[in-house]
């Protein structure tokens, strides 16, 4: 998996590309940690280039939530291809992330 991390207006941006599984989540979960680190105001995770997240990303994604809430950083999801909305929406997590339709949504928050 290729992750890129750039900077946007007040936010850190981390663009993770392709599946988001048990074999490549743990990169992930290294940059969202280490992003997480520099205390950012505003971090979004642009999930327009993943088709696919298991269980395993969405634990990652939610261990990145419970530290951003704790920091006082917002988290914001954008993006999201249809297979992994429909992830959030059954486990009812849509509900606890944020969720924008693109970056400039989530910057806009």
């Amino acid at each position: 998996m290729d992750i890129e991390i750039h900077q946007s207006q007040d936010a850190i941006v981390i663009s993770p590309k392709g599946d988001v599984d048990m074999s490549n989540s743990p990169e992930l979960q290294r940059n969202l940690k280490e992003t997480l680190k520099g205390r950012p105001i505003r971090l979004i995770v642009d999930l327009s280039n993943v088709p696919y997240m298991d269980s395993s990303g969405v634990a990652t994604l939610v261990e990145a939530m419970q530290i951003s809430r704790r920091q006082s950083t917002n988290l914001v999801l954008c993006s999201l291809q249809a297979k992994v909305r429909s992830v959030f929406e059954i486990a009812r997590l849509d509900r606890v992330f944020r969720i924008t339709a693109d970056q400039d949504a989530a910057t806009a928050e």
